[in-house]
């Protein structure tokens, strides 16, 4: 169908009372077997597809707006529009339904609001119509109230409406409002600011096409001016007559155009500024206001999208140099309202509008303006260009690569971007934030597009690393050339604090541009120089840019990080921060943790290595010598291969046994005489016993080496007890008279020599020399004889647990024997 008549496009109000648009193509009526009934089909013009299929009921209110919009509801929260290209076409349809439901074409709604009372459907079916007052000064009162007592009924509310204009009356009530103002008669004037809100929230359109048409809109206004609540009148006419201007920057040719214009702005002056803020109650009253703006919005969009020559002399004025300051300024705010109108548009207008702005040269012509000095117009450019990156980041990027191949690296469009960013002058770096927030956009790799051809992440970080990098880099490598910041002011602090949040957030996306990048030109050495910084927000971006590199636990970063020793800044700030519980000593302590928690070989071996002397006195967390003991690890499994290849053999041959048998040989364990093994003694050495049997272990010593190795994994610092007896100087496990074992920190005075509880007492069932040590080894082979195929190893997180669990059910004593 290419009938220009039925060309309609459709629309849904959402949640926000916003209309959204679901598509243009051409509507038709017919009868639908399976609605049972005449409906209206509106079928896409692009595909043909079914946009809309609507059943035309007998009791549906439809209503007719501003001669080419159709609107009704097909559900309590469901309301849908057709807006149609021509009148004619719009008429069409409106007959069609009016037809369905056996009403007069004339009319601009079909049905009655409903929700009435059965008393007040009885009272208003006896009178027919409402009588208005006749429109005289001594009346309006009678008027005002007649008006407020309409507006709770939606069938009184909708009978008002229909006398008002049918009579004209709303023009006559203007013209009382002069008489009013001329005899400075205040009571009157209060009553028509009470009568003229009462018709706003009426909520009809025709009412609206009244009031807002050009001989009405201005005394409407200043009737709104005499608010009963307030002391003195607003002097809202006099603003919109003297101080708001209507600037033609380039001049508009069409009158319909330049006098909706007129009308949206005086309309949405009206909506945000003289009318009360509506209550609850009354909000969803005035949605035929939203929705009036909403479509005069549209319309001035579209009308001059389509209008060439004008935007043709707009693009050409912006970027001739002969054009002054001032016009330029004022070229550069059009369009920036023009782009801001565009907000209004659905997808798909949006997408037309954006596109036409393209192919006028909008970026080009953006790239000359923030090339400039003044200080506003580059402020209002940011913000169009905000809106282009916002709507489609691909067309600014391939614009960007595009210009790359002609001009030089200092001139580009998103280099000049950068140096804006940087050498913004408000002392809060608004602006700086906006555009690092836009080149964060620019250089996401989650909304670039990749294509059977080519990848838009790989072109595009290919030609940001060799051609914008250094620029966003420069402030950084400026000011960290010694071993602190040669500048620290605020406003410093905060620019590197916004470099740092964007090269943060680029190790975070970007592979191996950015390691390259960091490892080539040292960066992160640079970075950690921040780590020295006065401004606590500073050093702890600097130690989150660090984080996130070691988070990646990638080894080429971390090869680069120990060749160039870069955990040294970072001890540094720690010590020097010392005992403060801060954020810094807290985010400080999570890295060094996350490397232990991870185990991360290198790193540990080499913070270890390095770092422990100025590390092992800090013991109000286990992290360090949790790090320390992983390192201790390693060396011995380094040591002792064996170790591992024991691990190998047994996860190889692991087997399921059954449930009574590991019970009896777990009750065999734990009955063991707690006379029979010393205290702090390992029960087998693997080391010794590797050597004393040759190398051949038996059964026994390989569920020794197992259980050992496994308390030192998963037990970590809790306890280390060596074989004189002597505790670890910060924790001990304390036994008391109850059920339970408690960790507590040792202090100097606690069990000493000869106490009951003390290790080395000569009575104490763990003391050296109380039972001879063969004691201890019959007693390990009376309690290992069956267990040859154990199934937990080490490795086995699941089984590990299990343990745990277990020992906490056990007597407190064979507990304490069984941890030793």
């Amino acid at each position: 169908m290419t009938d220009t008549r039925r060309r309609v496009k459709v629309y849904t109000l959402n949640e926000d009372r916003q209309w959204d648009d679901r598509g243009t193509g051409h509507v038709s009526s017919g009868y639908v077997e399976r609605l049972k009934g005449m409906s209206l089909l509106v079928r896409a013009e692009s595909d043909g597809s079914l946009l809309l299929e609507s059943k035309i009921n007998p009791n549906t209110a439809y209503q007719k707006q501003q001669d080419t919009l159709i609107v009704w509801s097909e559900a309590e929260n469901y309301d849908l529009a057709l807006s149609f290209q021509e009148k004619a076409g719009c008429d069409e349809i409106w007959e069609k339904i009016c037809q369905v439901q056996g009403k007069d074409p004339s009319v601009d709604i079909t049905q009655d609001l409903v929700d009435e009372s059965e008393e007040e459907r009885f009272d208003d079916m006896s009178s027919p119509g409402l009588e208005l007052p006749s429109c005289e000064l001594s009346r309006l009162e009678e008027i005002a109230e007649l008006v407020a007592s309409s507006l709770p009924s939606p069938l009184r509310r909708e009978k008002l409406a229909l006398a008002l204009e049918n009579e004209g009356y709303i023009k006559k009530l203007l013209e009382l409002f002069h008489v009013c103002e001329d005899l400075e008669n205040i009571e009157g004037l209060h009553h028509l600011y009470e009568i003229i809100k009462g018709i706003f929230l009426l909520n009809r359109t025709a009412l609206f096409e009244v009031m807002f048409s050009e001989e009405c809109i201005m005394d409407v206004i200043g009737c709104l001016e005499y608010d009963p609540a307030l002391s003195q009148p607003r002097k809202h006419r006099e603003f919109l007559t003297k101080t708001a201007k209507f600037k033609e920057v380039i001049p508009i040719s069409d009158p319909e155009l330049k006098q909706k214009i007129h009308q949206t702005y005086r309309v949405q002056y009206i909506q945000d500024m003289v009318l009360p803020t509506p209550s609850v109650f009354e909000e969803n009253m005035l949605s035929t206001l939203h929705s009036f703006i909403f479509f005069n919005k549209v319309e001035i969009v579209g009308m001059l999208q389509e209008d060439e020559k004008f935007l043709t002399d707009l693009f050409a004025q912006l970027t001739d140099e002969a054009t002054d300051e001032e016009k330029r300024q004022e070229l550069v705010n059009f369009l920036k309202e023009f782009c801001a109108f565009s907000q209004t548009l659905q997808p798909q207008n949006r997408d037309a509008f954006f596109k036409t702005l393209s192919n006028m040269g909008i970026l080009p012509a953006l790239e000359v303006i923030l090339g400039m000095d003044d200080t506003q117009v580059r402020s209002a450019a940011t913000d169009i260009f905000s809106y282009l990156v916002e709507y489609n980041p691909s067309m600014v990027r391939e614009f960007v690569m595009q210009e790359a191949q002609q001009n030089d690296d200092d001139i580009l469009l998103i280099n000049l971007i950068i140096e804006h960013m940087i050498c913004d002058t408000d002392p809060e770096l608004g602006g700086a934030v906006q555009l690092m927030g836009l080149l964060r956009t620019l250089v996401d790799p989650e909304n670039m597009l990749a294509t059977a051809n080519k990848t838009e992440k790989t072109e595009f970080l290919g030609f940001f690393y060799k051609h914008c990098m250094h620029v966003l880099t420069a402030p950084l490598l400026a000011n960290t050339t010694e071993d602190k910041p040669s500048k620290d002011d605020f406003q410093t602090a905060q620019l590197l604090a916004l470099v740092l949040e964007l090269l943060t957030f680029c190790v975070e996306h970007h592979t191996y541009h950015i390691k390259n990048y960091i490892i080539n030109k040292d960066i992160l050495r640079r970075v950690l120089v921040l780590m020295a910084s006065k401004h606590a927000f500073l050093a702890l971006c600097a130690l989150r840019f660090k984080r996130k590199i070691i988070g990646l636990k990638d080894e080429f970063y971390n090869r680069y990080i120990m060749k160039s020793f870069l955990f040294e800044p970072v001890v540094k700030a720690f010590l020097n921060n010392g005992s403060r519980y801060n954020l810094m000593n807290s985010a400080i302590i999570e890295m060094f943790e996350f490397i232990r928690v991870e185990d991360i070989k290198s790193l540990t071996a080499h913070v270890i290595e390095n770092y422990w002397k100025a590390l092992e006195d800090v013991d109000y967390v286990q992290t360090f010598k949790g790090l320390k003991l992983r390192f201790e690890q390693q060396r011995e499994r380094q040591d002792n291969p064996k170790l591992d290849s024991m691990r190998s053999i047994l996860r190889n041959h692991r087997y399921r046994r059954d449930a009574r048998t590991l019970e009896d040989e777990e009750e065999m364990w734990f009955n063991t005489d707690e006379d029979d093994m010393e205290d702090g003694e390992a029960v087998v050495s693997p080391s010794d016993k590797t050597k004393n049997d040759d190398d051949i272990m038996d059964p026994i010593s390989k569920f020794m080496e197992r259980k050992k190795l496994k308390e030192s994994e998963e037990k970590e610092v809790l306890l280390k007890t060596n074989l004189s007896g002597r505790q670890s100087p910060s924790f001990k496990l304390s036994l008391s008279s109850g059920t339970k074992t408690s960790l507590t920190s040792q202090s100097p005075a606690t069990n000493l020599p000869g106490s009951p509880g003390s290790p080395g007492s000569p009575g104490s069932p763990g003391s050296p020399g109380s039972v001879p040590k063969s004691t201890s080894q019959t007693a390990a082979i009376t309690t290992k004889g069956g267990l040859v195929g154990l199934v937990d190893y080490p490795d086995d997180d699941e089984d590990d647990d299990e343990d745990e669990d277990k020992e906490d059910t056990l007597p407190l004593s064979k507990k304490a024997k069984f941890e030793s």
